[in-house]
């Protein structure tokens, strides 16, 4: 199907890995991918959560934010940043960070990563902390390139390594050794409303016509 007369969707992440996420999953169900807002955090997210509520009355939007430590389940956390969604609002809480709806693809984290897939959690939306999971899975990998990339160096101070997200992109886009929402689902309960969520969204067949001004815009 030609771009254009796929529905648009707009987004708002907390940084760049959730972005290549969120292009995946809108391609997936459908759509097409509009501009994606946000990149820098949670707060950031949080500010200007409002204007995307108000953007999304007149066009699709998925904002996706991880859930972390700041609630035991993501009903409150969306009801205390969010009570009064729009209609075209997909406001989907990751649990508990992007990672583990990565992870959640067994077979080809492991792959990709060099490592035995006996490593990788059955359920990855369990794990205390997902991202440093995925770091220490790297240390075990049997590729250099991914050590090096991804773990972070002695005495840098990072918490990653120097091309973490890069690598984690890379997995995300590959559409023949890389990441399959649709096996991830299976393991992750969030990933999996999200989807559904983001498929009746596009069903709703909502004009891709209207121009949008974005809301950040107006927040400078």
């Amino acid at each position: 199907m030609n771009r254009s007369h796929k529905t648009i969707v707009y987004g708002a992440v907390e940084g760049l890995v959730d972005e290549a996420v969120f292009r995946v999953l809108v391609h997936l169900a459908g759509g097409a991918h509009g501009p994606v807002f946000g990149r820098h955090g949670k707060e950031y997210l949080r500010k200007n959560l409002a204007g995307y509520n108000l953007a999304a009355q007149t066009a699709p939007w998925v904002v996706l934010v991880d859930l972390d430590h700041d609630s035991d389940c993501p009903p409150p956390f969306r009801n205390s940043w969010l009570p009064n969604p729009s209609s075209s609002m997909c406001f989907r809480i990751v649990v508990r960070e992007v990672e583990a709806w990565l992870l959640a693809d067994r077979e080809r984290i492991a792959n990709y990563l060099g490592i035995p897939r006996r490593l990788v959690p059955s359920e990855p939306e369990l794990v205390h902390d997902p991202k440093k999971l995925m770091i220490r899975l790297a240390m075990h990998s049997r590729h250099r390139r991914i050590r090096y990339e991804m773990v972070p160096h002695p005495g840098s101070g990072r918490e990653v390594g120097p091309a973490y997200n890069s690598r984690l992109i890379e997995y995300v886009e590959n559409k023949n050794r890389g990441w399959r929402p649709e096996i991830a689902a299976r393991h992750s309960e969030s990933l999996a409303r999200c989807m559904h969520r983001l498929n009746n969204l596009l069903k709703q067949n909502i004009d891709n016509r209207t121009v949008i001004r974005s809301p950040e815009v107006a927040y400078y």
